[in-house]
């Protein structure tokens, strides 16, 4: 049943666009979804009053669909911190620094590696837990710093992050917005971040072999990264010890994906079962290191890793409060304003969409890729991400079908663009995102082929 648009309808719709062009001009988008906040509930109830109280409520409401997400990230973040501070994490990448003989091997290795663990341990903790170690052994193999950062980006923060399949934070968030189960984005994700990056590592692999031999890259085997203050604490507990914790570690969230697949477990209660388990990592792994400090000591890692998390999501929290309302969100936050038969703002105005514009597929596909870029053009990849899965909302009610795919690939263009185009210190050296971004500009038509 169609449902005639109203103001309502037309103001959510105008600052959809006001926040695709203010993400374009590379601009915060927080004052223009608390003024779209504030507008639609004041046309609402004809209140100021409930229009202010809304901006709050919206955000509170935003804030409680993603808490799952940020505590995951935060504890994950506690317990990297402490893996890194006691030098387990060397011992858990040690296996690997054996099989470094190559330049090749070196990118390859490390790039996989640096994918496994961004699965677990979120990519800006892998980021420490892997190029601490694993930086020097490719210098000293012929990899110059510049490939080894190539590698951790495109493994780390493009695959793993735009995928996302254990700590499901990225399908969470785009999910949400586009009214659906997590499981449906992370399962139409699947060939799309397989393209995507088959295609860029492939690519970055070639331009790096040819820069290589033709001199354009040099290996710097000059590179220190562990300071005085990481290794504070690297001796503390004995060599037996943290090889111990260095299979037990692993092994715990081995068990944890085998307990999902066997439980069927996803969204929140596998975000709990890992971040369970990450809790239980930091307490132990803290206990042995600080001892009789140890109780102080937890609650500062996991201030520090509340810290990130919010950090991270602080830009989310004003945009997802905003889209929200353009679906469930609306009747929890505002209250029962809506037309009669109204099914949600967005899908409304897919229905009305679908009635006023010819749409397919490809035209579906095309503007999914564009709107992800668009959101991921401010550096971080997560901000705009919930505009990408209420735009597929959108666009999948008008073509009656599709919404996890359009969806997973909001995601997917959105966290290329922006998650791998973040600028990530190693040391002393200053990843450069112009060195990715010709990479992703030519992927977009392998991906929509694949609706």
């Amino acid at each position: 049943m169609n449902v005639e648009l109203n103001a309502l309808h037309y103001i959510f719709l105008v600052f959809t666009l006001l926040i695709l062009i203010v993400m374009i001009r590379k601009r915060d988008t927080t004052l223009v979804c608390i003024a779209g906040i504030f507008l639609l509930a004041l046309v609402a109830t004809n209140s100021v009053s409930s229009g202010v109280m809304t901006i709050f409520n919206s955000f509170i409401f935003a804030i409680t669909e993603l808490l799952g997400t940020i505590l995951i990230i935060s504890v994950i973040v506690a317990m990297s911190t402490i893996l890194s501070k006691s030098g387990i994490n060397e011992i858990m990448i040690s296996p690997f620094t054996k099989l470094i003989k190559t330049p090749t091997l070196a990118y390859w290795i490390i790039g996989i590696v640096m994918m496994v663990i961004s699965w677990f341990f979120w990519p800006s903790p892998a980021v420490a837990l892997v190029g601490a170690v694993m930086l020097p052994i490719a210098v000293k193999v012929g990899l110059p710093a510049l490939g080894v950062a190539v590698a951790m980006n495109l493994f780390g923060h493009g695959i793993a992050l735009s995928s996302d399949f254990v700590i499901q934070g990225a399908p969470k968030l785009t999910a949400d917005a586009a009214g659906i189960p997590v499981g449906e984005v992370i399962g139409a994700s699947v060939p799309l971040v397989a393209v995507m990056g088959i295609v860029t590592t492939i690519a970055a692999f070639i331009f790096l072999r040819k820069d290589l031999k033709s001199g354009k890259l040099k290996s710097d085997e000059n590179i220190h990264m562990i300071s005085e203050e990481d290794s504070e604490y690297k001796h503390v507990l004995s060599e037996k010890t943290k090889k111990i914790l260095a299979v037990i570690i692993p092994i715990l969230f081995v068990v944890d994906v085998a307990v999902m697949f066997v439980l069927k477990l996803q969204g929140g209660d596998a975000t709990a079962l890992i971040g369970g388990t990450a809790i239980f990592i930091l307490i132990l792994i803290s206990a042995l290191v600080h001892k009789g400090s140890a109780l102080e000591e937890i609650t500062k890692y996991l201030v520090k890793g509340l810290k990130f998390g919010f950090e991270v999501f602080g830009p989310v929290i004003p945009i997802a409060a905003f889209f929200y309302l353009g679906d469930s969100g609306f009747l929890s936050v505002v209250g029962e304003y809506l037309p009669q038969g109204s099914q949600g703002l967005v899908n409304d105005l897919g229905l009305a969409l679908a009635n006023a514009v010819p749409l397919n597929s490809t035209i579906g596909a095309i503007t999914l890729s564009g709107v992800g870029a668009i959101t991921g053009l401010d550096g971080s990849g997560f901000s705009g991400i919930s505009l990408a899965g209420s735009v597929a909302k959108l666009f999948g009610v008008a073509l009656g079908g599709g919404v996890a795919t359009l969806t997973a690939l909001g995601q997917v263009a959105a966290i290329w663009v922006g998650g791998p185009a973040q600028i990530k210190p190693l040391g002393n050296i200053q990843i450069k995102s112009s060195v990715l971004f010709w990479l992703y500009s030519h992927l977009y038509q392998s991906l929509y082929v694949l609706l």
